[in-house]
């Protein structure tokens, strides 16, 4: 099953999420859904945005993204994006 990233620029998170490719999510509750987690007092109806294309990771779970170290910016986390 592919994994998704996805971006509430309401709260300032991001979650990557497992869902079927015919699976369409598009607010912070329908994410947080996906997730299993709480919304922590984010509205539920707040919009969430698609980050990267869908991979596919052996193993993996549910988890919250972190900005890089280092290296770099934006809404890129590998930190190889061009600038």
């Amino acid at each position: 099953m592919p994994t998704y990233e996805y971006h509430c620029a309401a709260n300032g998170r991001s979650l990557e999420v497992k869902h079927r490719m015919s699976e369409t999510l598009s607010t912070w509750g329908e994410l947080c859904t996906a997730a299993g987690l709480a919304s922590d007092g984010t509205p539920a109806d707040s919009p969430i945005a698609k980050v990267l294309a869908p991979t596919f990771v052996a193993g993996g779970g549910k988890s919250e993204v972190s900005p890089p170290a280092s290296g770099g910016g934006g809404h890129c986390h590998s930190g190889m994006c061009r600038h």
